[in-house]
């Protein structure tokens, strides 16, 4: 199976992490996904993602202490395999997993996606448990020098015939679950001596499952000399840390998007993070309406959208304004999306930045005039760096719909921390 025809476009979705941390149960992820389903799957969006320690139990009680409760009880199977924790996700008892969680999601259009992190669990390998497809137990696959410095869940997993017979065993199971999606943790930059050849080792495994399963790698700044390598193994790989609503983070995601905008491909997408809107941080304990303005929000839509990332929704769909949803849905904003696009950046410095893209199948043109300055500016960009032929060209501007002529060049009065983009007709 090539594993790029498991994501054709930049996958869509919502990722549970950034309102219930490690909190979420089943019957908040089904609220989720019941709202997607009736607001906002036709136009795109449909994985719903499971975020991180489905499998812990008491997951978020110790919050003032730790984020993770270092070694806490996760639920397990006999084959070294993380099971998710019953008492939150009811449907799971007896086995089954996330097969019937899976079953609903699908049953609403959706498609299912779980969280995971890098490794066997450290409980196994101190257990000495079974590997399925294998005569090895996990502490015998276990790199104990390989550890997340973040989380205590887990030991990173050797490179063998043993090895790969676990990372086997897990995706015969999600694909038994009816997963579409896994977002691997702990792994992207390459923080510890396996994690490299753990993405390899996941991805021949997803290959093996027979079930078209999106690969997503996190945590970033993945290294741009890697490239190469995230393109043969993964769908996604993240070019940021965690992404929260503050400006500066916002800003930077420009230089980011210059670093990677040469390797956007179908099936290939440096991923700028979730969308930090609506309402987040419950499972933080510190529930807010995102920090970032309206401006800052249309800012950073457009850009992930011109830059072909992926977009995962951060905030509680069931707590979504209006605006928000309008932001979420506009229909000319998203058809910038995807890998027909071909994003460049024209201009930046501290004060602004300007993206155009062109539709390689359409020949649409795009253009984006940012903001990035405390002032509002007039951004203009002369005709011949957009490589337009003709002197004069119709816009319209795709937030407000404001339609105009202009020749030689585009000009905007933008206002701080604002943007325009234009479709060039």
């Amino acid at each position: 199976m090539d594993k790029n025809l498991f994501a054709k476009t930049p996958p869509m979705g919502w990722n549970s992490y950034d309102y219930y941390d490690t909190t979420v149960n089943e019957e908040q992820v089904k609220a989720n996904a019941d709202y997607m389903a009736k607001n906002l799957k036709k136009y795109g969006w449909e994985y719903i993602v499971v975020d991180i320690e489905w499998y812990a139990h008491e997951a978020g009680s110790q919050r003032d202490k730790f984020q993770y409760i270092p070694f806490s009880k996760l639920e397990m199977d006999e084959y070294s395999r993380l099971m998710p924790d019953p008492e939150r996700f009811p449907s799971s008892k007896d086995g089954v997993g996330f097969a019937l969680l899976a079953e609903y999601i699908h049953g609403l259009g959706l498609k299912f996606g779980i969280h995971i992190m890098r490794g066997v669990p450290r409980i196994a390998a101190h257990l000495h448990t079974p590997i399925k497809g294998s005569e090895a137990t996990a502490n015998q696959i276990a790199d104990a020098a390989s550890i997340c410095p973040w989380n205590p869940d887990m030991y990173g997993v050797v490179d063998s015939a043993d090895g790969q017979a676990y990372y086997d065993s897990l995706l015969e199971l999600y694909a038994s679950w009816g997963v579409d999606f896994i977002k691997c943790d702990d792994i992207c930059r390459y923080d510890q001596p396996s994690a490299k050849k753990e993405i390899e080792m996941i991805a021949k495994a997803i290959k093996k499952c027979g079930r078209p399963i999106v690969f997503s790698l996190s945590p970033g700044p993945a290294i741009i000399e890697e490239a190469w390598y995230y393109e043969k193994h993964a769908n996604m790989w993240r070019i940021t840390d965690d992404f929260w609503d503050e400006f500066r983070l916002l800003k930077d995601m420009f230089r980011r998007c210059e670093i990677w905008q040469e390797h956007v491909k179908e099936g290939c997408y440096p991923d700028c993070d979730m969308l930090p809107v609506g309402m987040l941080g419950k499972g933080f304990g510190k529930e807010h309406k995102t920090y970032f303005t309206e401006s800052e929000q249309r800012i950073m839509m457009t850009l992930w959208c011109l830059f072909g990332s992926p977009l995962m929704i951060g905030g509680e769909l069931t707590m979504l304004d209006d605006f928000t949803v309008a932001l979420l849905t506009n229909e000319k904003v998203l058809a910038m999306l995807g890998s027909d696009c071909k994003p460049c950046q024209i201009v930046r410095d501290d004060k602004k930045a300007i993206w155009m893209a062109e539709n390689k199948n359409t020949k649409e043109k795009y253009v984006a005039l940012f903001n990035l300055g405390d002032d509002k500016q007039k951004i203009e960009v002369s005709l011949e760096e957009l490589n337009v032929e003709k002197g004069e060209v119709s816009l319209e501007e795709l937030w407000s719909g404001e339609k105009k002529l202009q020749k030689n060049k585009i000009m905007s009065e933008v206002d701080c921390h604002d943007c325009k983009v234009y479709l060039l007709k």
